[in-house]
């Protein structure tokens, strides 16, 4: 067992060299940093049309709760869409980062890209992630976040 997990530290030298991904500029994996500020550029944008659309939260408990909800069923939407038809988002294209495939998984791009959506809106499988910074999103998705 400690023979297989020195060959498989051998094997790691960067984020990604096990996928064949250069360690620094387009085509790397970029930092949580960097994955965090896009996820929070997105959520913002979908958060400030949810609000203007339901009128914001307001007083009332339930307004708000509608107003949550409605912008996370937005951002899934709009996550689940950009992805499929461009492979990054607002936010992810202002950080300059792209989701590509892996190969991993035969799975249909739009399919992967819900897939990868809706594990990302549970929140757990996304701060779940391996040495090359992919979650379990990422992984159930055959996906991996890179630079653009």
């Amino acid at each position: 067992m400690a023979n297989t997990e020195g060959a498989e530290q051998a094997q790691f030298h960067h984020r990604g060299s096990r996928l064949g991904m250069p360690e620094h500029g387009p085509g790397s994996v970029p930092g949580l940093g960097r994955r965090l500020a896009g996820l929070f550029l997105d959520w913002l944008m979908c958060a400030l049309v949810a609000s203007a659309v339901t009128g914001g939260p307001g007083e009332d408990p339930a307004a708000t709760t509608f107003t949550s909800g409605a912008a996370l069923l937005l951002f899934a939407v709009y996550t689940a869409l950009m992805l499929s038809v461009f492979g990054t988002t607002l936010g992810k294209r202002m950080v300059g980062i792209e989701v590509a495939s892996t190969g991993e998984r035969p799975l249909p791009w739009p399919v992967a890209m819900v897939v990868r959506t809706v594990l990302l809106c549970l929140v757990i499988p996304a701060v779940v992630y391996d040495r090359d910074h992919r979650g379990l999103h990422d992984r159930a998705a055959g996906t991996i976040t890179r630079r653009m």
